[in-house]
């Protein structure tokens, strides 16, 4: 449909095509690169588990790219979902700081 925006990409889909695949890897053998539980890697494929900041720099140097790649992946989908998010929850919920003089009032 013309018009309907596709969901953010959750940085663990980039692992398996970007990573895993090319380099004939498993998860499971990521997981014991990296020295962390397999079902931490499993999660992030999945999309169901956030990229923590520990995991950005393991994955960083097991795969040669910088810590801030996937840092930025993950604050990305983030942001992205968030916006996503129905509502105008934060025309709502924010007070807008409208000049200096006003600031003092909150």
């Amino acid at each position: 449909m013309a018009g309907q925006k596709s969901p953010p990409v959750h940085p663990g889909e980039v692992l398996p095509e970007e990573f895993l695949k090319p380099l004939g890897l498993s998860q499971y053998r990521l997981a014991k690169g990296l020295s962390v539980p397999a079902r931490r890697i499993n999660g992030i494929v999945q999309g169901k588990r956030a990229v923590p900041a520990d995991t950005a720099l393991r994955l960083a140097c097991f795969c040669k790219t910088t810590d801030r790649f996937r840092l930025n992946l993950q604050a990305r989908f983030d942001l992205e979902v968030e916006r996503d998010r129905p509502g105008d929850r934060l025309t709502r919920n924010v007070i807008v700081l409208a000049s200096r003089k006003t600031a003092g009032s909150l």
